[in-house]
Order: C-alpha cells, then structure tokens, then sequence
C-alpha cells in the first residue's frame, strides 16, 4: 500500500513539473489529464496535494469551469468535469475549502446537482459532493451554502432520486442540525417535497426502513410554520400518523420502539395533538402514545441507579414531551380527542411515571446538576404540579427543598446548559440563554403556596428571596428585550404567576412581607413599573396583578421609606386608582330602552383573568386609605366620584350586581370616613340619593352624619 502511494506521489510530481513548464493550452491541458488521473487513482499526501494548488491555482480551474467548448472528441463536459476534479482536490484541506474562490462556485455546484444526470457525469456529481460536504465543514460553509441556495438544489436531487442522492439527504441533516429556522424561511417548498417523499416512504415501507426513517424524519419536521397550515404539510401528517399507529400498535423490540416515540415527540412538538385524528381511532392511539410513554420513563427511571442509563436519557426526554401533552389532553374541554373514562385511565398511569420521576430527582448528586436531563426531568414535574397538586402531596413536600435549592443554584450562576435533544426543552437556536427552571416551577410554586405544609417548606428554604429577584429579572427582560411590552412572552407569564405567589403570601404569611427585606426592593419595582404599564393595552393582565399586589403590599408595608410620600408612590397610587376606575361603564340594555353597567370595551377580553384581580384590587385601596392620607386627595384628582355618581345615577340598578356594589361602598366609606373633601364631593353629586337606591346602607350613614 505504502508503495502505491509512493509511486502515485511520484507520478504526480512529474506531472506537475509539465504543467509548470509547459508552453500553450493544450500542452497544460495534457499534464492536467494526468494530474487529474493521479488524483482520482488513489490518495494525496497534504503537502503534494498543496504543491498542486501552488503549481495550478484556482485561475485555471475557473477557466475551466467557464469554458463551452471541449477538445475534439470529448465529451461535452469534458472541461468542467476536470476543474471539479482539481476544486475536489483542493476542499480536502479545510483551509483552501473555506476560500472565497470554493465558496463562490457554490451556485455552480448546485446547478450541477439539479442537472439531468448521464453516466459521464457521475464523476462529477461526485465531486461536487466532495466540495458540499467540504464547505460545509468550514466556519462560513452552512451559511453560504444556505443563501446561496443549496439546500434548494439538494432537495430536487434528493426528490428525483438522483445519483448521490443519499449524500444529497446527509448534507440536508447537516444544514438543518445548524441552521434550521433559516432553512425552512428560504427554502419551506423543497423541504416540504422532501418530507412528502420521506413520509410517503415511511407509510409504505415494510421492513427496517421504517425505524431508520423514524430517526431521520424528526430533522425534517419544522416548530414554525406549522405543517398544518398547508395541504402538503396536512397529507404529509396524515403518512406519518398512519406509519407510527401501524409501528407502535405491533409487538417491538426496544430498539424499534425508541425511535417511533422520539418521532411521535418530535410530531407533539411541531403540532400538539393536531396531528393525531379525531374519532375513536385517534384517542386509542393517543392514550396508547401517553401510556408507552409512561411505562418507558418507569422502566429507565425506577433503575436502582438510573444515571447508567446514560443512553435513554434521549429517549426519555421524548417520553416526557408526550407525557406533557398526555396531561394537556386529559384537562381539554372543547373537543377533547380523549372520553372521560381514557382520561382517568392516563391520570393514574402518569401518576405512578411523575413517582418515578420524583425517585430519580431524589438521588441526583451535586455534581450532576449541569445534565440537562435534569433540567428536562425538572420541567416536566413543573407541568405535573401546575395542574394536579393532589396526587403526591407527601412525595412533593419531600422534594421541594431539592427543587428549590436547584432553581436558585440555575438562576445564580445563570448556567448555560447543553442542547437537549428535544428543542422545546431548550432555549430557542442561537440564544444561547440560561435555563430558567424557575419558569417550569412557579405554576406549581402558586398551588402549594396556597397550603400550609408546602408553603412552610419553601419559606424556609428561601424561596420567597428568590422568587423577588426572579420577579426583578424577569421585569428586566420583559422591557429590554427586543419589541419589549409586545403581545404575551414567557417573562410576562412568569410575572403574571410569580405575582399569584406573591399574592398568597401576603395573605397567607403577611409578617414575612414585612420582615424579609427583599419584599421591599420587590415594592419599589412594583410602584415604578405600574405606571409604564398601565397605558400598554395588550398587558392588562399583568397590569391588574401588578396593580392589586402593589396595594395589598401598601397595606402591610405602609411605614417603609419607599412609600412614604415618594414619587414613585404618588404615581403607583394614580395608576391604580386609574386601573380600578375605568373597568365599569354604561351602555345600551338590550332588554329594555335604559342603561345598564358593563365592563368597559378595553376591559373585556381581558376580564376573565382581571376580574377577580380587581375585586381583590377595591378592597385592597379601601385597606390602604386610612394609612395613605394623600390616597383621598389622588381620588379627588382623577375625578372617580363624579365618574361613579354619573354612572351610578345613568344605569338602572337592576343592572349592578350586589358584589360590585360590596366593592364600591367599601371604597366610598373609607374616602368618606378619612376625607371631608370626599364626602363633600359625594353629597354635591347625590350622593345620598343614589346610597338608598343601591342599598350602600354603610355610605348613607357615613354621608348623613354631621
């Protein structure tokens, strides 16, 4: 062998020594034939393969590829097949691959894919191949290649079944394992054909293919667009719906059954359940999906030492995306593809997987904390406890001082993770963010809060500190984050939560507001933040918990500095005062010729997650106005008596329901009770009158006293 090579170096030198001396074309033309038949019979050192880019260049390979006219006798392609052939050879050193003299034949590269094969032509498609794959290995290789449309060009030949056409599937898998948002915004169409050939072959095929297919197909199933907004995208789940239903409803051995459930995950991930059908069919088979799912984490997670089952972690993770959709699923009311008796039958089964789950985050090790398997097995226990807090409570309570100590040690030291093999469970390409475990954990944290047992674990444990600074962090995403205060994002549903906590401590657990030092630093940002708020009209929700928690606070911690006289405190009360007025207005009855009070336009398709935030909101400022003597005056200035004593005395009473007149009189007493100027406001604007009309039994004593 090591003769061989040393006679094919030699050849080569002596070629190259033609080529440097030669004198015309086709003299050049000779010694590059037989450089070329050097090249092609059997391996290059590096440094020969360099004396050949020194001797020739990248000008006479782009003559080459240029030229129309081949020697007489020649096949047509003659010319271009010899420069690929030198281009080939260069690409195989990774500095000559990344040159902008490769990088600009790319286009060239691509029409030769796209061409009508002939067998003369092979050699070349081969070495085009060599060239791809060469580029692709560099720094710049996966963008230009994607701009410059290759990835369009190995679809069709991947799609007409071209020569090479299984290496033209191998770089797709490359390009889109590191750029593959911008490959679907380029280059949807083609890659759509792609999955179509792939899902069609994945229905017909009837023997290994099938769980081969299973792990190629999840590379070309895209997050966004989804496939369901196209016919294509449609017909192409349908396949893939009926190849894993035939798959999974067989007896399969472990290594055929993990990559159907990484496949169906990956399905769940791009299209919810959209992709399984209604019907009896497609509830079977859902459940079926959920409960392999189940049974898979048991298996791996009830291990004596799980951690050595270092490779079914991947599969795992997928398990846990289909177990979360099994939870979506079981609580789904409007056409739920799941009957109630299914829905019990998972619940108990995901119940005993969540155990197991719970014994394998019991024995994690400090030093395993970075795994981002943790962090997957962390986020789905955060998706059990957001919405079934009574299954096991006791197993729960055990690990919530593990769960604590594990988000804040993520939230600290901002750990950026590894990519999990799932792109829902991690942060989005590119981003390169830090795992936010707590964002999984607060649905749950606000459950448990609201219970004694749980509620005194994380006290202890220092959750209330973190959950402030998470609070502070999250606020400072959410307004310097590119198109800050947009429509809903994962920090606004995180302040929206942690205030939900934050809101059963102050009932629950008020001398810890007022004692823990971090709830004060957590009421400055609330009253500098309201008031950036509230004019934002697609952040209402958020408004309204700011606002209620901020007055139930005020309540607790009246003395500290920050509310005193401040600023920010005179501009927080007039927000809120501003968020509790403008709810109610009058409108139209439909069943009579009068008025009747309603939530106001801006209000209502928010209303049913800010009214009971509101209701909580009025007696939180009749709380507050007997500690806030500048409340009444702040009252007085934004005019809410005149605007409730019109309204009051437009709508028909009938129209006001007793809770909304509770609310009221609670307030009006309180401004009555602490504010001449209030009282003498009320009683300028019949006051009195409308007391008796509505039954304010408490206002119409307060405003006829002397």
């Amino acid at each position: 062998m090591a003769s061989g090579s040393a006679d094919g170096n030699a050849t080569l030198k002596r070629c190259l020594g033609v080529l440097r001396d030669a004198r015309n074309d086709s003299e050049q033309l000779a010694a590059l034939l037989l450089v070329t038949k050097a090249v092609r019979a059997g391996e290059v050192d590096a440094k020969t393969r360099r004396q050949i880019f020194d001797a020739i260049g990248f000008t006479f390979p782009n003559r080459l590829l240029s030229s129309r006219q081949p020697p007489a006798g020649c096949p047509e392609h003659t010319f271009r097949a010899l420069g690929l052939t030198l281009l080939a050879c260069f690409c195989t050193d990774p500095e000559l691959a990344g040159h902008s003299q490769i990088l600009n034949k790319i286009p060239i590269f691509n029409d030769i894919l796209v061409s009508p094969c002939d067998p003369d032509s092979a050699s070349m498609i081969d070495d085009v191949y060599q060239c791809l794959s060469a580029v692709m290995a560099t720094a710049r290789g996966p963008r230009e290649l994607v701009t410059k449309g290759t990835v369009s060009a190995l679809c069709q030949a991947y799609v007409n079944c071209s020569y090479g056409s299984d290496r033209a599937l191998a770089l797709l898998l490359g390009l889109l394992a590191v750029a593959e948002a911008k490959c679907w915004q380029r280059d949807a169409p083609h890659l759509l054909a792609v999955l179509s050939k792939l899902s069609g072959d994945f229905l017909r095929a009837e023997d290994m293919t099938k769980f081969e297919l299973c792990d190629i197909l999840p590379h070309f199933i895209p997050l966004s667009p989804p496939l369901t907004e196209d016919s294509q995208g449609c017909e192409c789940l349908h396949r893939l719906y009926t190849g894993l239903a035939d798959i999974l409803g067989s007896k399969l051995s472990q290594s055929q059954r993990d990559p159907a459930l990484k496949l169906a995950a990956c399905l769940v991930q791009a299209c919810g359940s959209e992709w399984i059908p209604a019907g009896s069919a497609g509830s079977k088979f859902l459940a079926l999906l959920v409960n392999l799912a189940c049974v898979e984490v048991r298996l791996t997670l009830e291990e004596p030492d799980p951690v050595e089952a270092e490779g079914k972690k991947e599969v795992v993770t997928a398990c846990y995306v289909l177990m979360e959709m099994g939870i979506q699923e079981c609580l789904r009311e409007e056409k739920p593809l799941l009957e109630e008796v299914q829905k019990m039958q998972l619940m108990r089964i995901m119940e005993e997987a969540f155990g197991a789950v719970m014994f394998y985050l019991r024995q994690v090790k400090q030093e395993e904390l970075q795994d981002p398997f943790i962090f997957a097995s962390v986020r789905i226990l955060g998706a059990w406890m957001a919405e079934e807090t009574s299954a096991l409570k006791q197993e729960i309570c055990e690990l919530l001082p593990f769960l604590v100590r594990y988000a804040k040690k993520l939230f600290k030291e901002g750990s950026t993770a590894a990519s999990l093999p799932q792109p829902e469970l991690v942060s989005t390409e590119g981003s390169g963010l830090p795992q936010d475990a707590l964002r999984f954990l607060l649905p749950g944290f606000c459950h448990l809060t609201a219970e004694d047992r749980p509620r005194d674990i994380l006290i202890s444990e220092g959750a209330p500190a973190l959950l402030c600074e998470y609070f502070l962090q999250q606020w400072e995403v959410l307004t310097t984050e590119p198109g800050s205060l947009a429509p809903l994002t994962s920090a606004e549903m995180s302040l929206q939560t942690a205030c939900g906590i934050f809101l059963n401590l102050v009932v629950t657990a008020p001398d810890l507001i007022r004692q823990d030092k971090t709830f004060s630093s957590l009421m400055d940002m609330l009253l500098k933040s309201l008031p950036l708020l509230l004019p934002q009209k697609d952040h209402l929700v958020l408004a309204a918990n700011i606002a209620t928690l901020g007055l139930m606070m005020a309540r607790l911690l009246a003395s500290s500095a920050v509310l005193q006289g401040t600023q920010s405190a005179k501009e927080f009360f007039r927000a809120a005062i501003r968020f509790l007025s403008e709810a109610h207005t009058a409108q139209a009855d439909p069943g009579s010729d009068g008025l009747a009070v309603a939530v106001s336009p801006a209000y209502v398709h928010a209303w049913a997650d800010v009214r009971e935030l509101w209701f909580l909101g009025m007696q939180a400022l009749a709380g507050c106005v007997p500690l806030f003597p500048g409340l009444p005056h702040a009252v007085l200035e934004a005019r809410w008596l005149e605007g409730l004593s019109e309204l009051l005395t437009r709508v028909a009473p009938a129209s006001v329901d007793f809770e909304l007149v509770a609310a009221f009189q609670g307030v009006l007493v309180e401004l009555v009770g602490a504010s001449k100027a209030c009282r003498d406001a009320l009683l300028a604007h019949r006051g009195g009158e409308w007391a008796n009309l509505y039954g304010m039994a408490a206002l119409e004593q307060c405003l006829s006293e002397p």
